[in-house]
Parts: structure tokens; C-alpha cells; sequence
């Protein structure tokens, strides 16, 4: 078998020969296992093998990408030979090159993205998890009326090389683990659902499957009952599990393509307050063990950590090396990594203690985002709370408002960063959000 690295970089030297003037290939490999079982019963039982090559060409000043799953030489020349010609009829496009070979690199950081026990990880032991996590599952459901549950184990090895005609080379490898399920109640004529997933580079990260099922019943049991409460501006609590949606929503107009092209709400923002002051969102591609970690960029430039807002305030705009040259710009960063805010010390239940009333938010249901205006309207799922008591569920309701101004009415974060994704935050507390239910 090659290695990663000699099969790209044969590709590359294929694409030089057939005439692309610059050229840089990525290849990877990854397999992967999912289990899925429901009363017992295996009803899927999935495991994939891939290996595939993306190639960024540059012919004559043209640029073009593209992907095959045979990487056998023999197969790609033809496919090159067209691909090469077809970039020809192009525009050309003079941002579109590769950076110089000093400016790229590899972080030197220990990611301990790898688990050594995924190698031995065999059915009889991925089976043995999954029917543990659903005999907890029936355990904590017990005292319910359930219509079904589903659980789910999961787990991937991934390894990636690119190279590029420059002389940049460099790769790395990952794995990562999953568990959780999905949970049908009845609940009259209605059937509430609810569900939880957990994903870790390593296996001994995960929670126990008794804390996964205490969850999806928890949320569950919020469903039953739950309706919409009169509209009203309140507090809402903005659980660290769901807080990737309103975060991504702030986030999404810094894109490069979104600020070259002048959609978006971010784009005389930078030095400028978009948030409340004792806010900061910072993006760590470091972190042990995260999953979002990683050593070098889409661009081959060395990850490094960055502040994309500090105390409000915004520092920058989220540039891939394209669209830093398309702008004039320096590069900063094409997309985020581990998206992190700090904690407290002060439990979810702590925020929420002395308030009148609040709505915990702990999941959405459809809706859309202007990343022009920054408007949002956003379906919700959670529990609504009179000075800490618990009320009822909600359901049947929506948040809206302008992204910035919700932003400046933070006020707080809990204790609790959920690890479990590459949103790496803890539940959040906004005063003064418009609720609109009956």
C-alpha cells in the first residue's frame, strides 16, 4: 500500500505533466462504523471504507476544482487530461494562487486527535455499547409512556495528506466516537420527540450511556404538556447544547464571500461593539482532544488562536487566503474551528433563580436568518420558568429580533461548556428577547 503522502504527491506530478502550472492535492482516507437498534432489533448496521483525492488546479491563470474516489493513476489521467483542458475555457482569475511555501506551515501543538483503542475496537464490543446504552435507555423511560426509542453508536478514522506544487506538504490523522438516541412519547394525540447525541475524538471522553438516556428522557419529558405562552420580552436562557445555532448566526456574515460581496451585516464592523461587553468568542484550533482541532488551514497556513470578538468588541472578519487577496486584506481565518466562550462559576440553575420569568431554549424548530440585516426568526423547543420553578413546556413558539441587538442584551454564561461538538460553550443568559407564542 502507499502512503498517503506518495499517492498525492504522484498526483501532483501527474497534473504537472498533463499541463496545470500550479497544482495542490489533498487525499484521504476514512472508515467508518454506525449501529442503529430500536427494541432489540439491529435495524442498521453500516461500516464504509473511502479513499478520494480534491485537486485545485491552475492553468494559464484559470482556476478549477475538483474530486474523484479512484485515485489509481491509470484512472485519473484521462480524467486530468479533461479537467485540465476544461479549466482553459475559464475566466481568468489572478487571486487565485497558491501562497508562497515560507508562509505555510503545521502547528506545532499536541491535538491528541488520535484514540489508540479505535484500532481494536471490534462488532462484538460496538454491539455489547449499543445494547447497554439501550437497556439504560428502557431504565430511565420506565415511569413513561413511550412510543419508541432509538439508539445509535458510531465511530471514524480519518487520515488526510495534501501537498501542493510549491513544495508544501503535510498531514494528520483523527478519530472520533458517537452514542445517543431519539425518544417517542405519547402524549394524548400528541407524539413528542426528543433526542441527544454526544461525538468525542476519544471513546473514555464520551459520557456513560446513563447520562445520555437521563438526558434524551429529561428532554423528552419537557415536551409533554408544552404549548406556547403569551408573547412577551423576557429573559431565555440559551442551553450549551443549542447555543451553536445563535452564535453560528452571529457568526455566518463575517465569511469571506459574504463580505466581498457585501451581504452582510458585519461589514463595517470590525473595532466596533456587536456584542455585550462581557463577551468574548474566541476560536481555539488547539484544544486537546476537540473536535474542531486541527494543525494547518484549508490554505496550508498553521492554525493558530484568535479572538474573533474580545469584550464586545469585533476583531475581525473570517479571511480565507481567495478572499483576503479578492479584498486587498491579510488573511485571518476561513472558517472557525472550536468556537470557545468562557464559563462562570454560577450553575444554569443559579442564572435563572431570581428571574420573574425565562424560557430555557433547548432546541429550534425551523425559521431563517438575513445575513444582510442580521434579522433572525427562529421556531423554539425548551421550558419556561417562574423565579426558578419550573412552569411548563414550550413549544409552538418562536424568537426573533436583529442578531447584534440580541447580542448586546447577553448577560451571562454558566458553568457548563458542552465538549461535546466543535461549539465548545456553556449555556447562556439574554435579558429582554422577544418570545412570540399565543
Amino acid at each position: 500500500m502507499k502512503s498517503l503522502e506518495q499517492t498525492a504527491q504522484e498526483i501532483q506530478a501527474l497534473a504537472l505533466e498533463l499541463g496545470a502550472d500550479e497544482v495542490a492535492v489533498s487525499v484521504s482516507q476514512s472508515v467508518s462504523t454506525e449501529l442503529t437498534q430500536r427494541e432489540g432489533q439491529l435495524e442498521k448496521t453500516q461500516q464504509s471504507n473511502s479513499l478520494g483525492v480534491g485537486l485545485e488546479l491552475l492553468v494559464d491563470g484559470k482556476f478549477s476544482g475538483h474530486s474523484a474516489s479512484d485515485v489509481r493513476l491509470e484512472a485519473l489521467r484521462p480524467f486530468l487530461t479533461r479537467a485540465i483542458d476544461a479549466t482553459r475555457f475559464l475566466e481568468p482569475d489572478p487571486h487565485r494562487v497558491l501562497p508562497p511555501l515560507e508562509s505555510m506551515g503545521f502547528a506545532n501543538a499536541n491535538l491528541e486527535a488520535n484514540d489508540p483503542s479505535w484500532i481494536s475496537q471490534t462488532p462484538e464490543q460496538r454491539r455489547s455499547l449499543l445494547n447497554e446504552l439501550e437497556q439504560a435507555g428502557k431504565e430511565a423511560s420506565s415511569h413513561l409512556d413511550v412510543r419508541s426509542m432509538t439508539h445509535h453508536v458510531w465511530d471514524a478514522k480519518v487520515d488526510s495528506h495534501v501537498t501542493a506544487s510549491n513544495g508544501y506538504s503535510a498531514g494528520w490523522s483523527r478519530t472520533s466516537f458517537g452514542m445517543g438516541g431519539e425518544i417517542t412519547l405519547v402524549d394524548g394525540e400528541r407524539l413528542p420527540e426528543a433526542y441527544d447525541y454526544r461525538s468525542a475524538r476519544h471513546l473514555s471522553d464520551l459520557p456513560t450511556v446513563n447520562d445520555i438516556n437521563t438526558e434524551l428522557v429529561k428532554r423528552g419529558e419537557s415536551r409533554i404538556g408544552s404549548s406556547g405562552i403569551t408573547s412577551a420580552k423576557m429573559p431565555v436562557l440559551l442551553r450549551n447544547f443549542a447555543a451553536r445555532k445563535l452564535i453560528g448566526t452571529l457568526l455566518s456574515p463575517l465569511g469571506g464571500t459574504s463580505i466581498y460581496e457585501k451581504r452582510s451585516c458585519m461589514l463595517d464592523k470590525i473595532g466596533k461593539q456587536i456584542a455585550a461587553s462581557n463577551l468574548t468568542i474566541s476560536d481555539n484550533p488547539h484544544l486537546p482532544r476537540a473536535l474542531g482541532s486541527s494543525p494547518y488551514t484549508g490554505d496550508g497556513f498553521a492554525t493558530t488562536a484568535r479572538n474573533i470578538v474580545e469584550n464586545g468588541i469585533l476583531q475581525l472578519h473570517m479571511l480565507n487566503l481567495y478572499n483576503a487577496r479578492r479584498l486587498g486584506r491579510a488573511p485571518t481565518m476561513g472558517s472557525t474551528s472550536n468556537v470557545c466562550i468562557a464559563p462562570s462559576e454560577k450553575s444554569p440553575v443559579d442564572l435563572i433563580r431570581d428571574l420573574p420569568q425565562c424560557i430555557v431554549i433547548e432546541g429550534f424548530l425551523g425559521g431563517n436568518a438575513n445575513p444582510i440585516t442580521g434579522d433572525f426568526s427562529y421556531g423554539i423547543t425548551g421550558r419556561y420558568f417562574e423565579h426558578g420553578e419550573f412552569v411548563q413546556g414550550i413549544s409552538e413558539m418562536n424568537i426573533s429580533g436583529n442578531i447584534i441587538e440580541l447580542f448586546h442584551s447577553f448577560q451571562n454564561t454558566a458553568n457548563d461548556v458542552w465538549t461535546f461538538s466543535s461549539y465548545q460553550t456553556p449555556s447562556m443568559l439574554f435579558d429582554n428577547v422577544q418570545c412570540s407564542g399565543v
